[in-house]
This record gives structure tokens, sequence and C-alpha cells, in this order.
């Protein structure tokens, strides 16, 4: 550069190297496609139910703090809705055990795979349902 040995130098120098670090942000969370690669088990670029009740089932271990065997609704706060949480809940006793939650994660499995394949792809965790389905198995 022109400018090797003098302030100007630094200056633009430094000025390069910012914007650099301007242009490099970081990575954003799980995207759709992540979810997919990390519980894709068969490698096949989808999740198929058994492969969703697998993640949601070791997600449900995680959030039963108290060890349990249930999830009451302050352990299940941010994984499901209270609207879920309530459909989940059909003995009405205030808590989810995991048949009910992995019930909850069937539901939306299949609400979320709209071409009734069996399984999902990125693009189908990106609706509504599936976004609610990836909150119950990340």
């Amino acid at each position: 550069m022109l400018y090797r040995n003098t302030n100007i130098g630094k200056i633009v120098s430094f000025s390069l190297l910012a914007a650099g670090l301007v242009l490099y942000s970081a990575p954003p969370a799980l995207a759709a496609s992540d979810v997919v690669t990390k519980y894709d088990k068969d490698s096949d670029k989808t999740l198929d139910l058994a492969e969703a009740k697998a993640a949601a089932g070791a997600a449900f271990d995680k959030l039963d703090k108290d060890s349990d065997k249930t999830l009451d609704p302050k352990e299940a706060k941010g994984a499901v809705g209270k609207k879920e949480f309530k459909a989940g809940d059909p003995d009405n006793d205030g808590t989810l055990t995991k048949d009910e939650y992995l019930a909850i994660v069937e539901h939306l499995f299949k609400k979320a795979d709209v071409n009734n394949e069996g399984t999902l792809d990125a693009k189908e965790l990106k609706s509504k349902a599936g976004r609610a389905l990836e909150r119950l198995i990340d």
C-alpha cells in the first residue's frame, strides 16, 4: 500500500478491516434445514415421525427438571404453548406425560406434512405447525 508507514496507512488498513467485519455477520439461530440435519438419522434430508418423536422424547427428558416423568406448565414453557398444553392434557391433571407430549408432536407433524409423504423437509418445517414442532424437538 502506498501509505505503508504513515498514520493514513494505518487508518486505511483499519477501515478496510472494519468494513470486512461489518460485512460478516454471525450465523442465525438454527434454521429449519439445520434441524433436519441434526435429527435426520437416515440422512435422507427429511424428518420422519420416528425421528421427530425420538428427538422430542429427548427434549421432554431435558425439560422434566424435577424428574417426575411429567411436565407442568412451568417446565413446558417455551416449548408448549398454553393452548397446545391444554389440548394435549386430555385427563386435565395440569401436566403432560411423555405420551401426551409425543401425541402433540404427532399432531403437529401431521399438520406440517402438507403433502402427506410421511416426512418433513426444511420447507415444511417453516410452516406454523413446523415451527411449533421444532420447539418440541429442539
